[in-house]
């Protein structure tokens, strides 16, 4: 587990209450999420906030955080990411990011706000990194959540044997897939994995009763071409469970992440696609007739 984000607006239809995950099996050069990638407990190191008041150094069992004329040092390689050192950190400059949790735990959570999700039509989203790479977690929650009438949506690469993610399907709602780019050889370089199964199982899931949201991240220098991004729209055209086709900018979110956990950036100092780029691009997407929406807000196309 790595955050349960409360009154969410993003993540599905109304208030929701969206779960991450640890764990991804791709590596998206542009995530902004990559505290998610990797499915153990980490920590993040944030320099700035550090008071150097030696707690940490304190506290580690391993000898990871050490002080030397004043001078700070973390030796992440010697650290078991305990959280001793996080825990006892309180000016935030520490922090461990991943917990084990139960699903009955995390329910509860949600139903926290269950009086939101009736007043909105909201529910409970899974995310991640890659919520399937914990399918039995995954749909133990999502059976749970089912059990208590709540909405139940899901953000997935969808890049899985269809047996393995058809195994979620049941208890699930509404799907929201991302399809990056259509490309196999151009999406395996950025991601670590080609494509060819994430389309065939987008094409098997628009045959399913779930309602279905794709998703494109424009990234400049990317997948930032009118063609590209028509393709995929001329892919999903049919699909008769499409909600509409999402476009999500680029944005440099991640890139403190990747520097708090120790991690160079993929994409070093690139910047966000610039806005009339993007709607330029949502045109072309809307030429094929389909919904197409751009960081929540309709444009192009209906069907």
């Amino acid at each position: 587990m790595s955050d349960i984000q409360r009154c969410s607006f993003h993540d599905g239809p109304g208030i929701r209450t969206t779960v991450f995950l640890k764990g991804c099996n791709l590596t998206c050069a542009w995530c902004h999420n990559p505290e998610t990638q990797r499915p153990g407990a980490e920590l993040q190191l944030f320099p700035e906030k550090c008071l150097s008041c030696g707690a940490c150094g304190t506290a580690c069992p391993r000898g990871a955080h050490v002080s030397d004329n004043g001078r700070r040092e973390f030796r992440r390689e010697l650290c078991a990411a305990c959280g001793a050192c996080a825990r006892s950190c309180y000016a935030g400059a520490l922090v461990l990011i991943g917990r084990e949790m139960t699903a009955e735990d995390v329910l509860a959570e949600v139903l926290e706000d269950r009086a939101f999700y009736r007043s909105s039509a909201g529910g409970l989203t899974l995310s991640g990194g890659e919520p399937l790479c914990q399918r039995d977690f995954a749909v133990e929650l999502l059976t749970l959540a089912k059990s208590r009438g709540l909405h139940t949506a899901v953000e997935t690469n969808l890049a899985w044997p269809w047996e393995h993610a058809a195994a979620a399907l049941p208890v699930i709602d509404l799907v929201m897939m991302d399809i990056k780019m259509m490309d196999p050889a151009r999406h395996e370089r950025y991601t670590g994995a080609p494509n060819e199964q994430i389309l065939a199982n987008a094409r098997r899931l628009s045959g399913e009763p779930q309602r279905l949201i794709v998703r494109t991240p424009v990234v400049p220098g990317v997948n930032d071409t009118p063609e590209e991004i028509g393709a995929v729209a001329e892919f999903v055209r049919d699909f008769p469970n499409l909600e509409y086709y999402e476009l999500l900018p680029y944005h440099p979110l991640g890139t403190g992440k990747y520097e708090a956990l120790g991690r160079p950036r993929p994409l070093g100092d690139l910047p966000g696609p610039d806005p009339r780029h993007v709607r330029r691009l949502a045109a072309a997407a809307g030429q094929f007739g389909i919904p197409v929406r751009v960081a929540g807000s309709q444009t192009g196309g209906e069907r």
